[in-house]
């Protein structure tokens, strides 16, 4: 008896259910999260202008100007924006599998699928909103920036990727684990404070500075503030170190949730 080998383009066809499942959930995300409430995607744009605002205007009232540059909008700008872009992803990814549990009965649906599907549309949300800020922030104030786009797409790419990492490893803990949930909410409470949102680490005490290091936040942020101020060149930035941190949690977070997410879903 004979068999035949299956046809070369068998893989191919297969991965068109996995794209087409994909687009449904990025399609179902954004009526969810954007198209139900008034506004819709204006208030993407409202909270981290507000925010930004905010901050200008208490801190303007302290210090006659920013650590850089000559515009406070713009250096606040700098640091809030990278830390909602990793804070809001990581947050969507760690619960893309209880947000999607009933779909994922389906064969077509992966687990792989939604977490694509959330990381995809959350950070292509979040990078437009840094566009239009920035630029915004750019082109309308008097601000003395001279940007490196290599630097800023750096510094976006470093932070999307800690936050599909951590938001990846999450997705595990905070099923298999629930009390991990609200653990970490309390975690990132003080993680606006120790990232270097409305400070440089680099002007902190020796001891402080050290051990901030230690956030990787603190590097992505700080990349992005060399790209933005020509002169600005911190000393203590680690894209290596970041990376590594985001592919670990990223390998493991795959690895537990490829072993176990069904039987944890199905609990």
């Amino acid at each position: 008896m004979s068999f035949n080998a299956p046809p070369a383009q068998a893989p191919r066809a297969r991965s068109l259910p996995g794209l087409r499942a994909i687009w449904a959930l990025i399609l179902r995300e954004m009526s969810s999260s954007y198209g139900r409430s008034p506004g819709g995607y204006l208030w993407a744009f409202l909270e981290p202008l507000g925010g930004i605002a905010l901050l200008t205007l208490v801190f303007s009232f302290t210090f006659h100007a920013p650590p850089l540059g000559s515009s406070f909008a713009l250096f606040y700008a700098t640091g809030l924006l990278p830390f909602m872009l990793f804070s809001d992803v990581q947050a969507k990814i760690a619960h893309a599998l209880i947000y999607s549990r009933a779909l994922l009965a389906y064969p077509a649906v992966s687990f792989l699928d939604a977490l694509i599907a959330r990381f995809l549309l959350n950070t292509l949300t979040k990078l437009l909103v840094s566009y239009a800020v920035l630029a915004g922030c750019l082109l309308l104030l008097d601000t003395g920036a001279r940007p490196d786009l290599a630097r800023i797409l750096e510094a976006y790419g470093l932070g999307a990727l800690l936050a599909l990492g951590v938001g990846v490893l999450n997705c595990y803990l905070f099923i298999r684990f629930p009390v991990w949930a609200h653990g970490w909410s309390i975690l990132m409470r003080p993680m606006f404070i120790v990232s270097g949102v409305f400070f440089l680490i680099d002007h902190l005490p020796e001891p402080v500075a050290r051990l901030l290091w230690f956030n990787p936040l603190v590097h992505v942020i700080g990349r992005l503030r060399e790209g933005i101020y020509g002169g600005y060149r911190p000393d203590y930035l680690s894209p290596s170190y970041v990376a590594g941190v985001s592919l670990i949690c990223l390998a493991l977070g795959l690895a537990l949730l490829r072993k176990s997410y069904r039987d944890l879903l199905a609990r």
